[in-house]
């Protein structure tokens, strides 16, 4: 058989029913929702073959396709972002078992292209990398310190050891200051391993920590992770919108 090089298909998983901040990624941005701005940055990145835009929500959907989006309908059952992405990809044929999902998160209308590249080419060059995400260099305390932000301990080989709410590693002799990274929720997968994932049970830790990504881990699966300058600011109150509203202005 004919070795063949992966697709590479871009999913934002978008809601309407945010708890902070609801049917935030509607909210206007100099003229444009906010979800128009992610999947326009997202469509722009040369190495992605199709951006599909998944929701549970008509209204969504409906303002999608007013801007020319490529949309899929998901269940209102879907508990997250990834199961969101997992029923829509089970349902494409044309997908096959090695090409590659990204997800894009629909409240990050920043989100950095060369960070998506990053992500892909961290994943596309070893065929063993199941799953990938980023991260970037915390120099905030106040970010260090935020349950809101998560924090990710990687190997020398930069795979993830763990994921926390907090301050990890614990610095015992205070010296050390440039070994804190934050976790960017963007994520990677093959095909085979994301509809695997999808179908793992809650584990003890995700639900302590209520971080997701934690799942593989637990199950003994390995995260590659790949390091950015490019920080990513997700919109969950009226605040972060206002503080994107300055950045666009």
């Amino acid at each position: 058989m004919k070795s063949y090089k992966p697709e590479i298909i871009a999913i934002i998983p978008a809601r309407h029913a945010s708890t902070r901040l609801p049917g935030k990624v509607l909210k206007d941005i100099c003229g444009k929702p906010m979800i128009q701005h992610v999947y326009e940055r997202v469509s722009n990145v040369p190495f992605i073959q199709k951006t599909i835009i998944a929701t549970d929500d008509k209204r969504i959907s409906q303002a999608a396709q007013k801007f020319g989006a490529n949309t899929e309908m998901s269940p209102k059952s879907c508990k997250s972002g990834t199961d969101r992405i997992a029923w829509i990809v089970k349902k494409m044929t044309d997908i096959r078992e090695d090409d590659i999902i990204i997800n894009v998160q629909g409240d990050e209308p920043l989100v950095a292209l060369q960070a998506i590249e990053k992500l892909i080419k961290t994943i596309s060059c070893d065929s063993h990398v199941v799953m990938a995400s980023l991260m970037t260099k915390i120099s905030d305390v106040n970010e260090l310190m935020s349950s809101d932000v998560v924090k990710v301990v990687v190997d020398k080989d930069n795979f993830a050891l763990y994921f926390s709410r907090s301050p990890v590693p614990f610095s015992r002799d205070k010296g050390e200051t440039d070994i804190f990274y934050k976790h960017l929720g963007m994520y990677a997968y093959r095909k085979h391993f994301l509809l695997k994932y999808a179908k793992m049970l809650q584990t003890r830790l995700e639900k302590i920590e209520k971080l997701e990504q934690l799942r593989a881990l637990e199950n003994g699966y390995r995260i590659k992770m790949a390091e950015t300058e490019f920080d990513s600011i997700s919109v969950d109150t009226h605040a972060d919108l206002e503080k994107i509203l300055s950045l666009f202005r």
